[in-house]
């Protein structure tokens, strides 16, 4: 089923479609390492054995949940042997995140010196998960979970391959589509599911479905509108502090099938943004959930996220932290080139001291009440305020903080 060329490639069109990173890479015959970052099933590996062919790179394939430090010299001296016989080596590592550090350092002798050239495919945020060494001489494409037009394109070529239809009618084959999340290796093998329960002339429906492959299908629409619907009604019950409303649409999308990790993802961000810093203990409680789902799956862990639910609904309510960083985000972006005063700048050189860096800073440990007032902000720019905290929650005691601080500054004069 693995497309024989980029243009087969489906739900990855920002990479393979005209001006893509990928046909641009092709079309110039030279690839430079690589690290694809993307969800499971969507295409990584085929992409690192597409672009090996249309390079004429010898294709070798590591996992790094299998593979240690000797599994790869072993591999990097089969490379050095190919270039001396001008043949190049794509190396492609599976799950290069779980190598830790010193194997990360590994390859870069051999992606320096041109032995490999080195696709490496990641779930994980690669400026996490990676080394800045290794992130330094490769290139990030994004691969985007695969939409319901793309994996029904999948199941036509299946259905082509197999030179049958799928037993399926049409809102069922649209409802295995969603069960997929996104993964096209998980639609084929539920379309392989499928295939293999028919009998001769059976057509499946909905219910059919269901009760072959023991999944329930979530009641979304063909757009999706639903599930955007109900994670915004879920959202703005939390913001709205109605925990029993919350709670009807949580247990709707579980019903429905979602994946309780995107639940677990997005209550953490309800945490942050409308709650924030008026009870810091509701990302603990968010995070913590979401830790507890991994720990014990569902249906028990879902009760976890269901108690976030009812948290964070419960709490007290401030976005005054996320208008503080959008702000300061665009102050950043139109005056991120201006120097902090030097006052706050080391001098680890005499130079550096000669030209006033760090003089007249003021150690706040040893002013009263540990602040010295001094001024913190590019000469250019000017003090600013970002963060307005509500009287509410924790941030009313944060409120009093920054008055006293305020008022401290005044009296003693801002240095």
């Amino acid at each position: 089923m693995r497309p024989e060329v980029l243009a087969d490639l489906v739900g990855q069109e920002h990479l393979t479609g005209e001006g893509g990173a990928l046909r641009r890479l092709v079309s110039s015959g030279s690839l430079g390492s690589l690290v694809l970052w993307g969800p499971p099933g969507t295409g990584k590996t085929t992409v690192a054995r597409l672009l090996a062919h249309d390079t004429d790179l010898v294709f070798e394939q590591v996992s790094a949940i299998f593979s240690g430090v000797a599994d790869l010299k072993k591999v990097f001296e089969a490379a050095k042997l190919r270039r001396k016989m001008g043949q190049g080596t794509l190396l492609f590592v599976d799950e290069i995140h779980r190598f830790n550090r010193a194997q990360q350092d590994s390859f870069l002798p051999v992606m320096e010196d041109g032995t490999i050239t080195l696709i490496g495919a990641t779930t994980e945020n690669p400026s996490f998960a990676l080394n800045a060494a290794l992130l330094s001489r490769a290139r990030v494409l994004t691969f985007k979970a695969l939409d319901e037009a793309a994996i029904l394109r999948l199941l036509d070529r299946a259905e082509k391959v197999m030179a049958r239809p799928l037993p399926l009618d049409d809102d069922a084959r649209t409802a295995l589509a969603g069960m997929a999340d996104g993964d096209g290796r998980a639609a084929l093998t539920l379309a392989e599911e499928v295939w293999r329960a028919a009998e001769p002339d059976e057509v499946f429906d909905l219910a059919g479905l269901q009760a072959v492959i023991q999944r329930r299908a979530p009641i979304y629409d063909k757009s999706e509108d639903g599930h955007y619907n109900l994670i915004s009604a879920l959202h703005k019950c939390v913001r709205g502090s109605d925990p029993d409303a919350a709670l009807y649409y949580f247990c709707r999308m579980c019903d429905a099938g979602e994946d309780p990790r995107f639940l677990a993802r997005r209550l953490v961000r309800m945490a942050v943004e409308d709650i924030g810093l008026a009870d810091p203990q509701a990302l603990v409680h968010a995070r913590a959930a979401a830790e507890t789902y991994e720990q014990l799956g569902s249906p028990e862990g879902e009760l976890a996220l269901a108690n976030a639910v009812i948290y964070l609904a419960t709490a007290p309510k401030s976005n005054a932290a996320y208008v503080a960083y959008k702000a300061a985000m665009r102050i950043a972006k139109d005056a991120g080139s201006l120097m902090p005063p030097k006052t706050i700048l080391n001098a680890p050189t005499k130079f550096m001291k000669g030209e006033g860096y760090g003089a007249g800073y003021a150690y706040d440990h040893d002013a009263p009440h540990a602040f010295s007032g001094q001024d913190y902000w590019p000469e250019a720019l000017g003090r600013q305020q970002f963060y307005d905290p509500p009287e509410r929650g924790f941030e009313r005691e944060i409120r009093k903080r920054l008055e006293f601080w305020d008022k401290l500054r005044r009296e003693r004069g801002e240095r």
